[in-house]
């Protein structure tokens, strides 16, 4: 037994030393370079001959052999659509004169009308379609409003039909009539607003010529001093707000047309009497004054007791701009104000007088109006010598007015701050209740109107920011508190199905993430608010007797949507990754491609409309946050100063969800539209942007025709779309299901007798006819696209006798659904692949739903560029994060083709095809083998961008790599396979904990006590409530699986119960944030496209280089084979999502201030009429409040006065 024993003993120590020897060690070499680069030929050879023959490349870049090169002439670009726009606002501009005019005059013609109190007119927020309930008649006598001293009255809602019409996004309109809102503060039946509402309905008939004249004209409105607005065409109003909060006096259209821009110093009483009530009503006219302020006013608030303090203390000794961010600060500082001692008057004017006196001799500010603002609850003097000093300098003029606001029921010293007021050309106010507030405060538009309205004749033209069309600016707020509320309700839901689960820290880590994941969804286009600027007019009272109170009566306008804007543009005049944005006087961007103005895709950020162009075009130059290049200041420079110029500039552009970057070299020139405040910006990438394809003369669409051929054929069968935001031919009375269908209305058109191209597409329409909208270069490209590649939808391209095998084969072996085709002049064709003969457009259609833009399409830009790092190189994607959806990925290819001609050479068209990621897997696998399948490899495919493409493990498709494996991706970076490419986003939000202690002096106000213990007597109650409900019927059930054992018995509760519980409460309670603006920075990653990287020829050693890397050929991907079994830091975790950028802030310094201290430059509004010889003879200065004193009171003071 001993000899087999030796030998079994020999053959166990001989397989031992086989094992030793064939298992990997720390100095031995696991993976094989020569290996993993055939792995690397082979998938680039078959990925490319995949795309060669299903996107039939070469026969699309034959096809376009016809056409020519031409160089594009950017300064004659920018100028062409320059004109175009100035054209269109020009007919906008007439018919808000035209509005005006007929306003002024009919006011004229009906002043000594008679209010009729029982007028009925279209109530926007009460009236009926027919068919709709309307309330019922009141059966009893009115009651007595006690405010008015009047019966209420009644009249009943007017009925009128609506209905939906595309242009003005499907909202249910009438061209027969307007309609009228009114505030909910404002009373209808006044007799002032009652008779202006009476009148103004002779504005219908002009609004009704305007359209005609204009059919592209957006909403046409009269605002009312008196608080209402009638807006043309008429429709219902709709609330986004549980509370109507909407007044026409406060949007910035009317502001800025009923007064020119002002400096503005808000002083606010801090003695100790300004508490309770008062101190409420003080805060409410501080944020309604800054409610009624823009762009071009600039605004500070001080409190003054024993001293005088901004509220925000970055602010001190200045002015800052009027714009959302900077409000919000303000109102954010007034919150927190308390107050304390006694009031100094005279050093708070003073400090008021000396501000606004340095602003304007220093240049700042608005250097127009200027005007002080004081909210208290009495003064102890007039403070004549401080007024003599600064203000009556040039008698009768008041360079700054004085608006008072006295607060309080109850006061006696209000002759001084009246004074105040009426010595220096402002109004007085009396408020003690915060429902007045606004109608009250509203008061200092006209008076800062009356030189406007003395001076009659010169009405400005106001261009707006950009803004959406909304109710009330502090819808974000209340919307970010509802979402707050729906995720503590998900949070409370969850926790039932989850339990304790919902406290581990996986757990809560995923929900957080997903949750802000959410807040970066920013897409620059919206469904949900239309943006748009608006043009408006000053509205002044003609009256002879009205130069004694200079009456303003309101201000026409009319929305210019900015979607409208763009469609005179000519994107395809720009080509792929070419773009137009407008800039406006303040160097903040009308519109632009990165203006993103929404997150969570509903939300409006807090200072949207305020984004600078500097903060959006990106130099490329690796500086630090908010250290701008100062070429790039000096072109901004030239932009706001509407100079006309042109400039190349190395910059970073980001893409696709901010995820990926592109450092590109761009071409800019720029050119001012003339009688606007906008300066007209156009740039492209200068490698590929200098040329563009455009058919010759001879495939002109007429000589087309003459040879006999039918353009319609061209466009035969469903699949084909055009880019549904560009502008090709459109005809203002018709409206078309489908922008296809449209296009083919027109293509009928052109073959008619008569035909004529319009010569602009913003010309005037001839009398009694249409107007008809057309871009001829854009048609022209698109009939001869059409024309050359109308083949390739068509089954019969592919060889007849191979056609039912390839497409089978295709089908089976790589999953191909879809082989597509667009062209610069925003054509899209595709073709359906499927297992049989039959039918099955789902595939088609899914994918012409979802790319149906041409040149705007990512999968397109990104073809283009990767043209310059290899010519027949296709660009492969998949979504992100696809590996966690759980269903089919699809990946996408996308090959550019480029026309030549002599030495230029332009984009003319991108080829892709899409295919299922499962048969592209399986392809990496059969190649791979078993090699990548073992627990000591990992093998993926990356982007160009970092991004996984392929991966053993499914769930990692789409994921940044370096969140897979942030080591080897740092070392990828180190060693120069990928370039980290740093991005600042400066339209971020943040997010801060919102204080729930009132601003007021809580140890004096007994309710705050009551609100805590009320508080904690909820959260009590709540929590037993959550208990009990274990035992509502329908539970039983769940509480059985959860408390109950095998046996039926109640499980032994834990002896941490009230951890758990204190756990709970936690996550029940409501974590309130507030938005902020902030600054974020991401790091992104792009391949070195360098030739023959030195890295690629480099072999794994062991630890020291764990890992082979390749580029795969013919794409945009690289194969990476890691060895697993090497020691790495998992901690180290490398990503793409954003970060906050913190700023060196000084102690109580905000993002506010440090933004401040580095403000640019920018241009006033040419329009400033501030003064006017005859207003001193105006004596309107607001009334003396009536002082009420009880007996007992009366007695006491008298009583006290014969005493003393």
């Amino acid at each position: 037994m001993a000899r087999p024993f030796w030998a079994w003993r020999r053959l166990c120590l001989s397989l031992l030393f086989v094992f030793i020897h064939s298992a990997p060690t720390a100095n031995g070499d696991k993976i094989n370079y020569n290996l993993v680069h055939s792995w690397a030929d082979k998938l680039g050879l078959e990925l490319f001959s995949l795309g060669d023959f299903i996107t039939r490349r070469k026969e699309v870049q034959e096809s376009f052999k016809e056409a020519k090169v031409v160089t594009r002439q950017g300064g004659v670009i920018v100028e062409s659509m320059a004109k175009e726009i100035e054209m269109m606002m020009d007919l906008k501009v007439s018919a808000v004169r035209r509005i005006m005019d007929t306003a002024e005059n009919t006011a004229l013609s009906h002043q000594n009308d008679m209010a009729d109190k029982m007028f009925s007119y279209y109530n926007a927020k009460s009236m009926a379609e027919p068919g709709e309930p309307t309330p019922p008649a009141p059966t009893t006598p009115p009651d007595m409003d006690d405010q008015i001293g009047e019966p209420l009255i009644y009249v009943p809602p007017k009925v009128l039909v609506l209905e939906p019409r595309p242009e003005f996004h499907n909202t249910p309109v009438n061209f027969s009539v307007s309609s009228v809102h009114v505030p909910v503060n404002v009373f209808d039946r006044a007799s002032d607003v009652i008779k202006a509402i009476q009148w103004s309905e002779n504005l219908d008939q002009i609004f009704r010529d305007n359209y005609k004249n204009d059919p592209s004209l957006s909403w046409q409105f009269f605002g009312s001093s008196t608080g209402f607005m009638r807006q043309f065409p008429a429709s219902k109003w709709k609330k986004d707000v549980p509370v109507d909060l909407y007044d026409c006096r406060l949007r910035s259209w009317y502001m800025e047309a009923a007064t020119s821009p002002k400096d503005i110093i808000i002083l606010m009483d801090g003695s100790g009497s300004m508490l309770g009530q008062r101190l409420d009503i003080a805060k409410h006219v501080v944020n309604t004054i800054l409610d009624t302020l823009g762009t071009n006013d600039f605004v500070n608030i001080f409190t003054f007791d024993k001293e005088v303090s901004p509220v925000v203390g970055c602010f001190e000794d200045t002015l800052i701009q009027a714009n959302l961010g900077n409000i919000r600060e303000l109102k954010e500082g007034i919150e927190s104000f308390k107050p304390k001692s006694i009031a100094n008057y005279t050093a708070a004017l003073t400090r008021a007088f000396e501000i606004l006196e340095e602003t304007k001799i220093n240049s700042r500010g608005a250097q127009c109006n200027q005007a002080i603002m004081i909210i208290g609850d009495g003064a102890p003097e007039n403070n004549q010598e401080v007024f003599q000093l600064h203000n009556w300098r040039d008698p009768p003029y008041r360079p700054v007015r004085v608006f008072t606001y006295l607060i309080g029921k109850e006061v006696a010293n209000w002759d001084d701050i009246r004074w105040m007021a009426c010595e220096n050309q402002g109004y007085y106010v009396h408020l003690s209740d915060t429902a007045e507030v606004r109608e009250m405060v509203l008061n200092y538009i006209p008076v800062m109107a009356r030189p406007l309205v003395l001076g009659r004749h010169d009405h400005p033209v106001i261009w707006t920011q950009v803004y959406a069309d909304l109710e009330d600016t502090k819808l974000s707020d209340y919307l970010w508190d509802i979402k707050q509320c729906e995720e503590q309700k998900a949070d409370v839901l969850e926790y039932w199905k989850v339990h304790d689960r919902m406290l581990e820290p996986a757990e809560m880590h995923r929900r957080e993430y997903r949750r802000m994941k959410e807040t970066w969804n920013q897409p620059v286009d919206s469904n949900v608010y239309q943006f748009m600027t608006t043009v408006s007019m000053p509205i002044y009272d003609r009256r002879e007797n009205a130069t004694r109170i200079a009456n303003i009566l309101g201000v026409a306008g009319t929305d210019v949507p900015i979607s409208e804007i763009k469609k005179l543009l000519s994107p395809f005049m720009l080509g792929v990754n070419g773009y137009a944005f407008i800039v406006t006087n303040n160097g903040y961007v009308l519109f632009h491609p990165d203006f993103r103005p929404i997150f969570q895709g509903y939300i409006l950020k807090p200072a949207y409309n305020s984004v600078d162009m500097i903060e959006v075009e990106l130099l490329d130059d690796d500086r630090a946050p908010r250290d701008f290049n100062p070429v790039l200041m000096t072109i901004r420079d030239s932009i706001i100063n509407q100079s006309t110029g042109s400039k190349w500039m190395l910059v970073k552009n980001h893409f696709d969800e901010m995820k990926r970057v592109a450092r590109v070299k761009r071409q800019y020139y720029w050119t001012a539209i003339k009688n606007t405040p906008f300066t007209l910006v156009i740039t492209y990438p200068e490698r590929y942007g200098v040329s563009r394809v455009e058919p010759r003369t001879e495939q002109d669409i007429h000589r087309t025709y003459i040879t006999g051929k039918n353009i319609r054929s061209f466009f035969d069968g469903k699949r084909w779309k055009i880019h549904p935001d560009w502008l090709f031919c459109k005809q203002t009375n018709k409206t078309f299901r489908t922008p296809e269908t449209e296009l083919l209305y027109f293509v009928d058109r052109m073959s008619e007798p008569g035909w004529h191209w319009p010569s602009s597409r913003s010309a005037l329409p001839p009398e009694h006819a249409a107007a008809i909208y057309c871009d001829r270069q854009l048609m022209q490209s698109l009939v001869f696209d059409a024309r050359v590649t109308k083949w390739f939808s068509n089954s019969t391209s592919f060889n007849a006798r191979d056609k039912e095998e390839k497409r089978h084969e295709f089908k089976q072996r790589f999953g191909i659904t879809v082989a597509f085709l667009a062209t610069h002049s925003g054509l899209t064709r595709w073709h359906e692949f499927h297992s049989n003969m039959a039918e099955q457009p789902s595939a088609g259609e899914s994918f012409s739903q979802n790319n149906k833009r041409a040149i705007d399409e990512i999968w397109y830009k990104r073809a283009v560029d990767q043209y310059f790092v290899h010519k027949e190189s296709f660009v492969y994607s998949v979504p992100f994060d696809a590996g966690e959806s759980g269903s089919e990925i699809i990946v996408t290819a996308s090959n550019a083709i480029f026309h030549n001609e002599s030495s230029k050479s332009a984009p003319a068209a991108v080829v892709g095809f899409q295919f299922q990621h499962s048969a592209f897997y399986k392809l990496f696998h059969n190649i791979t083998g078993n090699a990548c399948a073992v627990d000591d490899k990992d093998c993926y495919i990356l982007d160009n961008n970092g991004f996984v493409i392929i991966s053993s493990r499914v769930h990692e498709t789409g994921r940044f790599f370096g969140e897979v494996n942030g080591a080897i991706m740092m070392r990828l970076v180190e060693e120069r396979v990928y370039k980290r490419v740093i991005v600042y986003d400066y339209q971020a939000v943040c997010f801060e904990s919102k204080t729930e202690i009132n601003a007021s002096n809580t140890l004096l106000s007994p309710l705050f006590h009551l609100l805590r213990v009320g508080k904690w007597l909820l959260h009590t109650a709540l929590w037993y409530i959550v208990q009990l409900m274990r035992l509502a019927p329908g539970i039983s059930a769940h509480y059985n699986d959860v408390y109950m054992d095998a046996n039926g018995t109640e499980q032994e509760p834990e002896d941490h119960g009230q951890t758990k519980n204190a756990a709970w409460l936690r996550h029940l309670t409501l974590r309130r944030t507030r938005l902020k603006s902030c600054d974020m920075q991401r790091e992104l990653y792009t391949l070195y496209n360098e030739k023959d990287n030195v890295v690629y020829n480099m072999t794994a050693h062991a630890c020291e280089r764990p890992f082979v890397v390749l580029p795969i050929p013919n794409s945009n991907l690289i194969l990476l084979v890691i060895d697993q079994l090497c020691p790495r830091d998992v901690a180290l975790v490398l990503t793409v999502n954003p970060a906050p950028i913190n700023y060196p802030l000084a102690p109580n310094e905000t993002f506010s201030c440090y933004k401040h201290a580095r403000e640019f430059n920018r241009v006033r509004p040419q329009s400033c009429i501030s003064r006017h010889a005859n207003e001193s003879a105006i004596k309107l200065c607001g009334k003396g409040c009536a002082f009420y004193a009880n007996l007992t009171l009366l007695l006491l003071s008298h009583a006290l006065s014969r005493l003393l």
